[in-house]
């Protein structure tokens, strides 16, 4: 017959099994970072390329797409390391979505290259077109960190997705501003564009810095030159405070985008710590748990006396006893406060990953609002969460509390008409 400590065994061996999935998972979001900073700077080049209509930074973007098709290759392997034979709890059916969403995109980024090559896309399409890419490689990291099960290593993924997506707004930024500064002329949707890239940019920062160990919030403060992030602001400023139609100095474009890119290097940097506390934590985890299975292994469990069968009843912790072989009531005992220190920790971590993935809840139910602002009033990103923005401040109420009755409405809202 089977005693609790088999099922014990078969807990943290499971434990360990979803350890395991956590670094693979880990491993993907990494090389994922890599693709997505690889892309960003790639759609940075096609604009500046598509800018000058062909004449300028072509050796640079040829160089910069042979880089983003090796890192390419590397995200590739790490899909087909996972598991999609058997249905395994963890992984998910949204992560896997996700990540056949992305493959579709990234067989489709040759022909997004071939319209670049031959100038027959705009500045905005090319972007737009590079934004859903990245878009949907942010979403593998989104749904990897909704799916994980450890509260650590869930912090460490939320504080890793919110940064990403900062640097993404941040490439987007470098992307319009380029653009602007190209044509030469002050466009006031444009520039209230960049306005929502630098401000989505700080939101995802301060979700990043609440989440983050503080050692890398400190990182990613000490990492921006105040010499840098002045000469960063008076380039906003020229962008984003010239009339509408006034000229701009198109020569600008290159100092706009050395300059961002500096600033997006640094993010990197950042990034990658952030990627590498991650895998540490994941490994940390697993040796730790392997030596806990080990040492479950060493118990021999004994036949308890009939006297010592109310020992499930009494308080574990006003009587701790080292785990060791041993036998009746002490050995149970053991085992006993072994499965109750089992529970406990199972209860804390439940609570730890419901705070966690509030953060991600918040964002799933604020983009859901978004979506449903757009579908019914034909307005853009920017517009439907500026619309909301606007009615938070209005009511004095937050965000969240905005989406939430912006989806509470959704029943009573008009068919769209087709």
């Amino acid at each position: 017959m089977k005693t609790g400590l088999n099922f014990l065994v078969a807990a943290k061996r499971c434990e360990i099994a979803e350890l395991r999935q956590l670094a693979l998972t880990s491993a993907l979001v990494n090389v994922t970072g890599r693709l997505v900073h690889g892309l960003q700077r790639e759609r940075g080049l096609s604009n500046l390329y598509l800018g000058s209509q062909g004449t300028l930074f072509t050796s640079m973007r040829a160089q910069q797409i042979q880089e983003c098709r090796q890192i390419e290759a590397e995200l590739r392997a790490c899909f087909d390391s996972l598991d999609t034979d058997t249905a395994r709890l963890g992984y998910g059916a949204r992560l896997f979505s996700r990540i056949a969403y992305v493959l579709h995109g990234l067989d489709a980024l040759a022909g997004l290259r071939e319209r670049v090559d031959s100038l027959n896309w705009s500045m905005r399409q090319s972007t737009e077109a590079y934004v859903r890419l990245i878009a949907g490689l942010l979403g593998v990291v989104f749904e990897a960190a909704d799916s994980a099960s450890d509260p650590e290593i869930s912090r460490l993924l939320v504080a890793l997705f919110n940064f990403m997506q900062g640097k993404e707004f941040a490439g987007q930024e470098r992307a319009a501003g380029s653009a602007l500064f190209a044509s030469g002329r002050a466009e006031v949707a444009e520039q209230q564009r960049l306005l929502h890239f630098i401000e989505s940019q700080e939101r995802c920062l301060q979700v990043f810095s609440e989440f983050a160990n503080p050692q890398v919030v400190d990182l990613w403060v000490n990492s921006q030159a105040s010499a840098m992030l002045a000469e960063l602001e008076r380039l906003r400023r020229v962008l984003c405070t010239a009339p509408d139609g006034t000229p701009l100095n198109a020569q600008l474009s290159q100092a706009w985008f050395d300059c961002c890119t500096r600033r997006i290097d640094r993010m990197k940097a950042v990034e990658d710590r952030l990627a590498l506390d991650l895998l540490r934590a994941c490994e940390d985890k697993i040796v730790a748990a392997t030596r806990e299975l080990d040492s479950f292994h060493a118990l021999h469990p004994q036949p308890t006396r009939d006297a010592d069968a109310l020992s499930f009843f009494r308080d574990a912790s006003t009587e701790v006893r080292p785990v060791a072989p041993g036998y009746g009531l002490q050995l149970d005992r053991s085992i006993l406060e072994l499965v109750q220190d089992q529970a406990r920790r199972l209860q804390t971590m439940g609570e730890e990953l419901d705070t966690v993935r509030a953060s991600l809840n918040e964002r799933k139910l604020i983009e859901r609002a978004k979506g449903l602002l757009m579908a019914h009033r034909q307005l853009s990103e920017e517009e439907a969460h500026k619309t909301m923005r606007q009615m938070a401040m209005n009511q004095n109420r937050r965000l969240i509390e905005v989406a939430e009755a912006v989806l509470a409405m959704a029943d009573v809202l008009p068919q769209r008409q087709t």
